[in-house]
């Protein structure tokens, strides 16, 4: 199974289906908002049916019994990974497992949960969100509330996901977004790392984007960054 979750982050799904034309075999894809508002869950059959697996990345966030019933009718998507946010308490993960298990037939997604966006800087969380103290520590404990939840894993930075393992277990899940070649820029991204420290941090599965989608070779640019993956 591939370690490297590519980010679809396309605005149509004509401009994804010819990136994903590059291909021979089966990836990891992340489909988000952009992606899905743009042209709908219909999207979904077509790249399953070229064996693709999906990590549908909408990232709910509401009360308890609308996450679950949100949940019921996404597990009948047909997709491999689904989110939320950490942020909506120990209860509404409760139910968004529940809503899971009650709309699967047969395997359930995995459901992982966001804990602070990568884009989320010390000074964003603590003067604007007014969340005190240090990034890496909400972080942590936002961690153990989805475990508690008896979720599979959790979102966060690369910087994190050593201590989340710890405090956790190591088949807790760690999914980590905000991954970059040496030589790309940051972009809108905060807490960024290469996949060479993903894996150094232990690391279950990278998200990319831009890294790959924007390259030259965009193939040969996943063959590299999985090679150091699996390596």
């Amino acid at each position: 199974m591939s370690k490297t979750i590519i980010a679809l982050d396309f605005p149509s799904g004509e401009m994804a289906l010819k990136f994903l034309d590059q291909f021979t075999s089966p990836i990891y894809v992340k489909m988000g908002m952009e992606l899905v508002y743009a042209e709908g869950f219909e999207l979904i059959d077509e790249i399953k049916s070229r064996g693709h697996q999906i990590f549908l990345d909408l990232k709910l966030h509401d009360i308890p019994n609308t996450v679950k019933n949100g949940m019921k009718s996404l597990a009948r998507k047909n997709v491999d990974i689904v989110n939320l946010h950490a942020s909506g308490g120990i209860e509404m993960m409760r139910q968004a497992m529940q809503g899971l298990k009650e709309g699967s037939n047969g395997t359930r997604p995995l459901c992982i949960a966001i804990t602070q966006l990568t884009s989320t800087s010390k000074e964003v969380m603590n003067n604007e969100i007014l969340i005190d103290g240090e990034v890496e520590d909400v972080v942590i404990q936002y961690a153990k509330n989805a475990k508690e939840a008896g979720l599979d894993g959790v979102v966060c930075s690369v910087h994190e996901a050593k201590k989340i393992h710890e405090a956790c277990g190591d088949d807790f899940l760690t999914v980590t977004p905000g991954i970059r070649l040496a030589s790309d820029s940051a972009d809108d991204q905060s807490r960024i790392a290469t996949p060479n420290l993903a894996k150094d941090q232990g690391c279950d599965y990278i998200v990319v984007g831009r890294s790959i989608t924007k390259s030259e070779n965009p193939v040969e640019t996943f063959e590299y960054i999985e090679n150091i993956m699996r390596g």
